[in-house]
C-alpha cells in the first residue's frame, strides 16, 4: 500500500521551509503550506494538518515568542510529519514551529521594504510635511464599530479647553489580507477631497493586539508616505512599531494618545494667540500712555505758544495805540496847535478866507467861532 510505503520510508519528522497560502482554524488547524518561485507562480504546494491539541500549544509558543499568530502570507520553518490518506493525498501533520524563523524573515521583508521605500525617496516625505497652524477638520481610517474610534471621538468632544474638532470616519478593515487594499482605498477617497481636510488619522481598536502584519505592508506604507496631508496614527502597542508607523507624520501608540496629541497642538496654538493678546493689549496701552504724554506735552506747548504770541501782539498794540496817541489831533492840540474850518471845511491858506466869513477854530478843550474882518 502506497501509505504503507510512505510511513516506511519517510518515518521521521522533517522540518519544512513554506508560506502559508490558506489557513483555517476549526478546532484542529488546516493549511495549504506554497513555495513561490520567481514571478509569484507556485512552484510546489501542499495540504497540511496540525491537530487541536497541538495547534493550541503551538499558536501559544508562537504568538509568545513573535507577539503574533500564524497568518496567511507569513512565512515559517515547521516541524512535519508525511502522511497519505487513500481519499485526500498527500499531506503533512504539523508537530512543531520554529518562531524564530518567521521573525527573522519578517525582520528581512521590512528591512526591503525600508530600504525600497528610502531609495525612491519618499521614506520621509510625510514627515516632512508641516502640521497645520490649529487642526480642526479631521479625516479619520478606522473600523467604524472599534472600541478605540469611541475612545478617540470621546477624548476629543470632551477636552478640557472646550476646543471644537469636525471628525469624518472613512471605514476600513484594520487587519488581515484585506486591510492593506482596504486602508489605501480609504486614503483614496480622502485625497480626492483633500482640501476639505487638515489631517488624517489612522487608527486602529478594539481588534487583536498582535495583528500588525497588514501595516508593514509596501504598497500601504508607500501611499502613506506620499500622502499629500499629515498623517497621524495610533496603530502600535508598547513593542509594536509598523512600517506605516514610521512613514507617517506622527505615530503613537493609540488612538487615545492621538486624540491627547492633537488637543495638545491646538492648546499650544491657543495659548501663543492668548499671549500674543496680552502681549498686543499690554503694546497697546503703553502706546496709549506714550501718546497721552506726547499729547499733553503738545498741549502744554500749544498753552505756551498761544500765551507768547497773545503777549507778543499784546505788545504791539500797546507800541501802535502809544504810535496812534502820539500822532493824535489831541497830542498836536495839547502842543499848542488848533485846527480851523469854515462852513465845515478845513482851512489850509488865509488866502480862502474873505471879509464877513465865520471861521470855527478847535483847540484842545473847546471851539471858538470868529468873524474875519480883513
Amino acid at each position: 500500500m502506497l501509505d504503507e510505503s510512505i510511513r516506511q520510508g519517510l518515518p521521521d519528522t522533517y522540518w519544512v521551509r513554506a508560506e502559508i497560502a490558506q489557513l483555517t482554524e476549526k478546532g484542529h488547524c488546516y493549511l495549504e503550506l506554497v513555495e513561490k518561485a520567481e514571478g509569484g507562480m507556485f512552484a510546489a504546494k501542499i495540504r497540511a494538518t496540525c491537530w487541536s491539541n497541538t495547534w493550541q500549544l503551538i499558536k501559544a509558543y508562537f504568538l509568545q515568542e513573535t507577539g503574533k499568530i500564524p497568518e496567511t502570507g507569513m512565512q515559517v520553518l515547521v516541524e512535519v510529519s508525511v502522511s497519505y490518506h487513500p481519499v485526500y493525498g498527500l499531506s503533512l501533520n504539523i508537530q512543531n514551529i520554529d518562531p524564530h524563523f518567521t521573525l527573522g524573515n519578517l525582520a528581512r521583508q521590512r528591512q526591503l521594504t525600508l530600504q525600497r521605500l528610502e531609495q525612491e525617496g519618499v521614506l520621509e516625505m510625510n514627515k516632512s510635511l508641516p502640521l497645520p497652524a490649529v487642526i480642526r477638520r479631521i479625516a479619520v481610517i478606522s473600523a467604524e464599530a472599534a472600541a478605540g474610534y469611541g475612545d478617540f471621538c470621546h477624548q476629543l468632544a470632551n477636552n478640557e479647553y472646550r476646543l471644537l474638532f469636525s471628525t469624518r470616519l472613512f471605514p476600513a478593515v484594520m487587519q488581515g489580507e484585506q486591510a492593506p487594499r482596504s486602508i489605501i482605498a480609504a486614503l483614496n477617497a480622502i485625497a480626492a477631497q483633500e482640501e476639505d481636510f487638515d489631517v488624517v488619522v489612522i487608527i486602529r481598536g478594539g481588534g487583536s493586539s498582535t495583528d500588525l502584519t497588514c501595516f508593514d505592508d509596501y504598497a500601504l506604507a508607500a501611499h502613506c508616505a506620499q500622502f499629500p496631508l499629515p498623517i497621524l496614527s495610533g496603530i502600535g502597542h508598547t513593542r509594536d512599531v509598523s512600517i506605516v508607523d514610521i512613514v507617517v507624520h506622527m505615530a503613537l501608540k493609540t488612538p487615545t494618545a492621538v486624540a491627547e496629541t492633537l488637543i495638545s497642538h491646538n492648546t499650544d496654538e491657543l495659548l501663543k494667540i492668548q499671549d500674543l493678546q496680552r502681549r498686543l493689549a499690554l503694546v497697546a496701552t503703553r502706546m496709549v500712555a506714550s501718546r497721552r504724554q506726547e499729547i499733553d506735552k503738545l498741549r502744554m506747548m500749544l498753552g505756551y505758544a498761544i500765551a507768547s504770541t497773545c503777549q507778543t501782539q499784546r505788545n504791539r498794540l500797546q507800541l501802535l495805540e502809544q504810535t496812534i496817541n502820539m500822532h493824535s489831533p489831541e497830542q498836536i492840540f495839547r502842543k499848542g496847535y488848533s485846527l480851523t474850518t469854515c462852513n465845515g471845511k478845513v482851512v489850509r491858506q488865509a488866502a480862502e478866507l474873505h471879509p464877513g466869513m465865520t471861521i470855527t477854530s478847535v483847540f484842545a478843550d473847546s471851539e471858538v467861532q470868529s468873524v474875519v474882518k480883513n
